[in-house]
């Protein structure tokens, strides 16, 4: 029998979050990645799922307040996927995208499972995710089971064939590390210790 005075806790319902990283608000950066989170979501049985486009509020991130930046993370560590989006920028991710992952304290993302999704124009820079945006997300703690998901412009207008044979290697993956037993780290608030470079986020990105 339960005591009466025994604690209560509620589980959230589980979310897909999609975060872009495009300077320019309703990229086909956002674009890409909102399709891809609807069908991870429809793999995963997942009915909820929310955008952060970091356009909306890019002026905010490098001020010192910054409510919609601080709501953005919270909403972002308590999802259960995160598709994390970004246009190829010098062979790398957004100096925005990443002014926003610095917010973040240590173990600030423990628990999600993320996706990188990478826009690039070059083929050539289909490693960006993996090399330069999964460490990122591994040292905030995330889980990153699947290799990245690039998409190349020329790929954009079959994006749903893209997204189709992507998910068909790493869906398994997806459904193991979101299944039951999987163990969450306690987080570190955003902004504790965190520090953002000079001169991130003002890159002018056209994809």
């Amino acid at each position: 029998m339960t005591s009466p005075n025994a604690p209560t806790t509620t589980e959230s319902a589980p979310t897909v979050v999609v975060v872009s990283g495009n300077p320019r608000p309703g990229s086909r950066t956002l674009g890409a990645a909102e399709a891809a989170a609807h069908r991870i979501a429809a793999h995963l049985g997942i009915d909820d799922v929310a955008t952060i486009d970091l356009a909306t509020f890019a002026a905010e991130i490098l001020a010192p307040e910054h409510p919609a930046a601080d709501a953005a993370t919270e909403r972002l560590a308590d999802a259960t996927v995160a598709v994390i989006a970004t246009p190829v920028y010098k062979a790398a991710y957004t100096g925005l995208l990443k002014a926003f992952l610095d917010l973040y304290g240590n173990d600030g993302l423990a628990g999600v499972v993320a996706v990188p999704l990478v826009v690039s124009g070059n083929p050539g820079h289909a490693l960006a995710g993996e090399v330069h945006l999964r460490p990122v997300l591994v040292e905030l703690g995330a889980v990153v089971p699947a290799r990245s998901l690039t998409v190349t412009e020329g790929q954009l207008a079959d994006l749903d064939g893209v997204i189709e044979a992507w998910l068909s290697r790493a869906g398994e993956s997806l459904r193991r590390a979101t299944g039951p037993g999987v163990v969450v780290p306690a987080r570190v608030p955003a902004g504790a210790g965190a520090g953002v470079p000079a001169g991130a986020g003002v890159e002018e990105v056209a994809r």
